[in-house]
């Protein structure tokens, strides 16, 4: 199966369109629409601690965290990759890996940054630390976890006695347990985040064009989720590894996770080798 970056173009003229349509409704409604405060009854009202706290949460949240999901979700094999002749391209993993830990250092840091400062008294902002401490633990779960997922394995990487045998690789109950717990924690916790930044902004009264672009941001990471889940990128890590061959222990158990594709075993193992042979 050879992948191809045909449609790559569709991401492009996708944020072309959000900007297109921003610029329309700048003409449409006027430029003092925007800048007006989300709720017009009271003023926007920010301390330094807190906008710095919001734009490095924003960071985290809205760009790094979501950009480590769709690599480790949709690019295990990447366009161009010659798979399953070219296995276990580490493109997606270090993408999802700087991503995750840089997130995860931002967003220590914005706690940091606010904690002795701010603490407001209103329900929104109740509502909005709860969020935001439920957050962080659940990002202190994926890190932990992800230490703790066990041994990788297989004939790349075979154990210090010299087999094959490791937790990815035969799939062990420690590695099944860390691949639910990771991915369904994954998407909990990122909802939970967008959740909290919505409490946010009503808190200090944010104005509405930063509703409005965080808005049109997390719908083109919908959309481009989707489109991506709809043309069968969401690839078996294990497969996209080892290739699918079902000598490799794991290809013979059921892939974890909704919507995760898996190449035709015999045709996709008869085709690399037919090309090696030409």
């Amino acid at each position: 199966m050879r992948l191809t970056s045909s449609r790559a173009a569709a991401f492009g003229a996708l944020f072309l369109f959000g900007a297109a349509v921003s610029g329309v409704a700048i003409g449409f409604v006027g430029l003092e629409w925007f800048l007006t405060p989300l709720d017009f009854t009271r003023p926007h009202s920010i301390d330094f601690y807190a906008s710095w706290h919001a734009r490095l949460m924003v960071v985290t949240w809205s760009i790094l965290l979501p950009a480590g999901i769709l690599a480790a979700r949709f690019f295990k094999i990447v366009p161009g990759q010659d798979w399953p002749c070219v296995k276990d391209n580490p493109t997606w993993w270090k993408l999802h890996l700087w991503c995750q830990w840089s997130g995860a250092v931002i967003a220590l840091a914005a706690v940091a940054l606010i904690f002795p400062h701010v603490w407001r008294t209103s329900s929104t902002a109740a509502i909005h630390r709860w969020l935001g401490w439920s957050v962080l633990i659940l990002l202190g779960m994926q890190v932990a976890g992800g230490m703790l997922r066990g041994s990788k394995g297989g004939p790349t990487k075979p154990a210090d006695d010299g087999s094959w045998f490791g937790d990815h690789y035969n799939m062990t109950p420690r590695r099944v347990v860390f691949e639910y717990m990771h991915k369904s924690t994954g998407y909990a916790t990122l909802l939970m985040s967008w959740a909290a930044t919505c409490f946010g902004l009503w808190e200090v009264n944010a104005p509405r064009w930063m509703g409005l672009v965080l808005s049109i941001w997390w719908l083109a990471f919908i959309v481009t989720f989707l489109w991506l889940q709809h043309h069968g990128r969401a690839r078996d890590t294990y497969e996209a590894i080892w290739g699918p061959d079902p000598i490799h222990p794991g290809n013979n158990v059921r892939p974890i996770g909704w919507g995760i594709v898996r190449a035709t075993q015999r045709d996709d193992a008869e085709e690399c080798s037919s090309r090696h042979r030409l």
